[in-house]
């Protein structure tokens, strides 16, 4: 086995003799004229002429109204190259050119469809005002738009929602708001029969939850609001069991049914709230005697006939019982 600390005690006298006799006096003035040297060179730099830049300039279009569509994609951003002074490049290279905002409507008010020449020069150079510009790409940016139609869309959700312990969804969940309004060519409307949100997991709820959710895209369509608050309610459930005796409708006079077994436990689920109004008399299962008769082996399944509105996930043990008629004449 390696002794570490026998290693450390031999090679330590070394080390600290290889440190001792090395020459810091002529690292440190390498390190300084080095260091003087860099900043000789920023100054020259900084004073430099028709130093080159390239830079991507992000583009937001503004003022677009809500009922009108762009006729041909638009660009989300544009390359551009200028030749400035090398104080100036650096300062663009450190914190980057301004968003290039366009004014739709006020450019619509001029008639202006399409952002090319001139135009875009002028506003290219607000960017960059001392600097010249040398190229830049795309060289128009087409803003002519359409009238849309509209169409009020209930939202639905797409996704799933699981809940942890002993909660459970209590009841629908809702949108904030419920209607969104859609736009689009009208043959595209008239196959939109709802705006389904983006396909979403809420995973291991415990309590009643409010979320932001996208509306899903549909090409060619324009949802306004484009994003709705989702709200779940949640509540915790515990569960709770009856012994319900099973009765049978419809009986002739004559006759006498005995099912075997002749009660059902049923167990469910309730809220903390509700668990003490619960009592088996809220329960019934009764058969229909032209449904027994039908049965020739003597044996059916059962199902709750009456239940509370407020329980969640009723089962039945067990789920069929026999059953026998009895001549009583």
């Amino acid at each position: 086995m390696i002794d570490v600390k026998a290693i450390i005690e031999i090679w330590k006298p070394r080390v600290r003799a290889y440190f001792s006799n090395f020459p810091w006096r002529n690292m440190l003035a390498f390190l300084f004229f080095l260091l003087m040297a860099y900043i000789f060179w920023l100054m020259l730099f900084f004073r430099r002429e028709n130093v080159e830049g390239s830079y991507r300039v992000p583009v937001k279009y503004i003022n677009v109204p809500e009922d009108v569509v762009f006729d041909q994609p638009t660009p989300q951003h544009i390359d551009v190259r200028i030749s400035d002074v090398g104080s100036q490049i650096f300062r663009y290279d450190i914190f980057k050119p301004d968003t290039l905002r366009i004014d739709v409507g006020e450019y619509h008010e001029k008639n202006i469809q399409t952002i090319q020449g001139n135009e875009l020069r002028y506003i290219l150079n607000n960017l960059f005002p001392k600097a010249t510009l040398l190229s830049y790409y795309p060289a128009l940016i087409p803003i002519s738009t359409s009238k849309l139609e509209k169409k009020q869309l209930s939202v639905v959700f797409d996704g799933e929602i699981t809940t942890s312990g002993a909660n459970l969804v209590t009841d629908s969940i809702s949108f904030i708001p419920e209607i969104v309004t859609a736009y689009s060519s009208k043959k595209i409307l008239e196959n939109l029969t709802n705006a389904l949100t983006e396909y979403t997991v809420f995973d291991n709820l415990k309590a009643t939850s409010q979320f932001k959710i996208k509306i899903k895209k549909v090409e060619g369509v324009k949802f306004v609001p484009d994003e709705v608050e989702i709200y779940i309610p949640i509540k915790e459930y515990t569960e709770k069991s009856f012994d319900i005796p099973i009765t049978c409708s419809n009986l002739p006079d004559n006759l006498e049914v005995k099912f075997f077994p002749s009660q059902i436990k049923v167990s469910f689920l309730a809220t903390l709230e509700d668990y003490k109004k619960i009592s088996p008399e809220d329960f019934a299962i009764d058969l229909d005697y032209t449904k027994l008769k039908s049965q020739e082996d003597g044996k059916i399944e059962i199902e709750l006939t009456q239940s509370p509105a407020m329980i969640r996930n009723p089962r039945l043990s067990p789920g069929s019982v026999e059953f026998l008629f009895e001549n009583l004449e």
